[in-house]
């Protein structure tokens, strides 16, 4: 699997001078304040986890496709600045990286298997501060933990994988308290599935969901 990460990074950095969410269609406009509208409307048995991992449309998309979570949410988390936009995220000032909240049951999923499909298969967590074209602190790799037992999961799963050597390189994933989450753009929301022709999905978002398809086969809601 190592190997395949490396590829794909080495080959998206070659082949692509744009990022994520440079391409904007005309309607991006009017970023949401809250969850409202992307998040589900009844969260009564639900529980959320908030990974960082890259471009979050690959992110979205890979944990959209797994039994048990009913809804993703792409936007902003680990920064300082209040209602952030896309551009002072990419503008590095904010101290945000792009982010999914994942809406999932946990009588379906647990939090260990997302914890373990974010850490070997829908991201390179050795990376630092950059995730195949895309480099910066806003696409830095991090875990954002909501108790004491979700920090447990996340370090454990950490020092597993290492051990596992996997990876040529060490995990630097951030493991941080979760403080708030700021949706994004009304744009960003789903923008895997709403824009199939996009270079940037074909050449490089496409690759980490298949990834994850092909390494959690049987957690896949349809699977191939």
């Amino acid at each position: 699997m190592k190997n395949r990460l490396k590829s794909l990074a080495n080959l998206s950095v070659l082949a692509f001078t744009f990022a994520c969410g440079t391409q904007h269609p005309a309607d991006a406009q009017n970023p949401p304040r809250s969850t409202a509208g992307f998040a589900p409307a009844n969260l009564t048995g639900l529980a959320m986890a908030t990974f960082a991992g890259g471009c979050f449309w690959a992110q979205e998309e890979a944990f959209e496709q797994i039994k048990g979570v009913k809804q993703v949410v792409s936007g902003y988390a680990g920064g300082t600045k209040a209602n952030p936009t896309y551009e002072e995220v990419a503008d590095k000032t904010t101290g945000h990286t792009e982010t999914v909240q994942i809406y999932y049951d946990p009588k379906v999923v647990s939090y260990q298997k997302l914890t373990d499909i974010f850490f070997t298969a829908s991201h390179d967590p050795t990376q630092l501060n950059r995730q195949g074209p895309d480099a910066g602190p806003e696409y830095r790799s991090a875990a954002f933990y909501r108790t004491p037992e979700e920090k447990k999961i996340l370090e454990a799963t950490i020092a597993k994988v290492n051990a596992s050597k996997i990876y040529s390189g060490k995990i630097v994933t951030q493991v941080v308290p979760f403080q708030k989450f700021w949706p994004a753009e009304a744009y960003h929301q789903g923008y895997y599935r709403l824009h199939p022709e996009n270079p940037y999905i074909t050449n490089v978002s496409e690759h980490k969901v298949e990834h994850v398809r092909k390494a959690f086969p049987q957690d896949i809601k349809n699977p191939l």
